[in-house]
């Protein structure tokens, strides 16, 4: 009898993720679905400005961290969905990803302390005792109430790669389309000699992502040559990017006193304000180099320990002075609104000030962010932000193979490359 039971409470259990795994199947992005819980963060061994990739052969771990606003502790749990190099699901079983049950409840919390604005701070370590990816390939980390299984509350994306191939990159400003001027060219080199690929001309899939954004992913099929097991993506005008500029950034870590950026800080019930100076474009303005962190934050109150739980949600206005730009939405890019064009990164255009403006609740700390000139899904540079052959962009490639009969992308090489530098 005890038998039967524990094999129906793992059956239950397992239907209870599946239901959590089913709902809002056609979001894959990294993404916050209930408004009550902020400052979604991924961390690989302990590293908050790196992209969240998993090297299987290193053994590393990730760390994942939010908030919710809120008085008191839910009872969360989260699970994992192994997805296709496209971000579908994939045909594989829990049991053929997974070792152990796909579901983890979520007890390591802590209350917000001495802060205006009461949240509840969650982390969670992966892999752990109770979960192990045992295939390489996209994952999805889902979290939910454990009362609710079905609603989703966030997600986040990660990778966890074999490292059995080598990939090189080389990247210029000395492009097919300009010299010196607005664009960065890469050339790749893929070593598949001890990565299990017949076939390297038809079984690879390549992706290439700039500065972690997900409008612009640049997806390779064939290379341009091959020699053996190596393949070669060279003179790819798919693989020549607008080289923007360099991310604005601001740090608002007290409430006390204007940081870098912030004109001044007040407090208006129930929030503190952080209004920061206005920005302008710098579509013409000459390049000047600042070294930033590609889009990323980190969480930081300046006179705390922990300033996990002890930093405060402040109020941030953003104000663009710049023309309305009729054929063109403006959206703030930056991790901290996980790089997805939403009502929540849209600006708005207020006709009496003639300028942009967005105010977003965010956590004390060091941000970078830009504006994006957005069209039909896809954000453009060159319009506010400008486009410097100067300026430094992290790429990350990721290397992908499915061979006939193989029911899933293995991902086989992930590699990070900075231009200029």
């Amino acid at each position: 009898m005890a038998k039967i039971l524990l094999i129906g409470k793992a059956l239950f259990f397992t239907l209870l993720c599946l239901f959590a795994l089913n709902c809002r199947a056609q979001d894959t992005a990294t993404e916050i679905f209930d408004s009550n819980f902020k400052t979604l963060q991924i961390a690989i061994n302990g590293n908050y400005l790196t992209p969240p990739i998993l090297n299987m052969q290193a053994g590393d771990a990730m760390t994942v961290e939010f908030d919710e606003i809120a008085e008191d502790r839910r009872y969360l749990r989260y699970c994992v969905q192994h997805c296709n190099a496209d971000w579908t699901p994939s045909s594989l079983v829990e049991s053929e990803y997974l070792d152990g049950f796909n579901m983890a409840d979520i007890t390591d919390y802590d209350f917000s302390q001495a802060t205006m604005v009461h949240y509840v701070h969650y982390r969670l370590s992966f892999p752990n005792n109770d979960l192990y990816v045992t295939k390489s390939g996209n994952y999805l980390l889902k979290v939910y109430d454990e009362e609710d299984p079905e609603t989703i509350l966030l997600q986040a994306r990660f990778y966890v790669c074999e490292a059995v191939a080598k990939t090189s990159v080389d990247i210029t400003t000395r492009t097919d389309i300009d010299y010196n001027e607005h664009h960065q060219q890469l050339s790749l080199g893929i070593d598949c000699t001890k990565a299990r690929v017949r076939d390297v001309f038809t079984e690879l899939k390549v992706k290439v992502i700039q500065n972690s954004r997900t409008d612009n992913t640049v997806n390779l099929s064939s290379p341009t040559r091959v020699v053996g097991k190596k393949a070669y993506y060279e003179h790819l005008r798919n693989l020549i990017f607008p080289a923007g500029n360099e991310y604005r950034r601001f740090e608002n870590t007290s409430v006390h006193y204007p940081g870098m950026r912030v004109e001044n800080v007040e407090y208006h019930h129930p929030y503190y304000h952080a209004t920061l100076f206005i920005d302008e474009p710098r579509a013409y303005d000459q390049y000047l180099y600042d070294q930033t962190q590609f889009g990323r934050y980190v969480i930081r109150e300046y006179n705390s320990a922990n300033s996990d739980i002890e930093a405060e949600y402040v109020a941030v206005h953003f104000t663009l002075d710049a023309p309305h730009y009729a054929n063109y939405e403006v959206h703030l890019d930056g991790d901290f609104l996980y790089r997805r064009f939403s009502p929540e990164s849209a600006m708005t255009w207020n006709r009496e000030t003639d300028r942009y403006e967005k105010t977003l609740l965010m956590k004390q700390g060091a941000y970078n962010y830009q504006y994006l000139a957005v069209k039909n899904g896809v954000g453009f540079t060159s319009t506010i932000e400008g486009d410097n052959y100067q300026t430094v962009n992290e790429y990350t490639i990721l290397v992908y193979t499915r061979q006939p009969g193989d029911r899933y992308d293995r991902l086989i090489s992930a590699a990070v490359a900075y231009s200029n530098y």
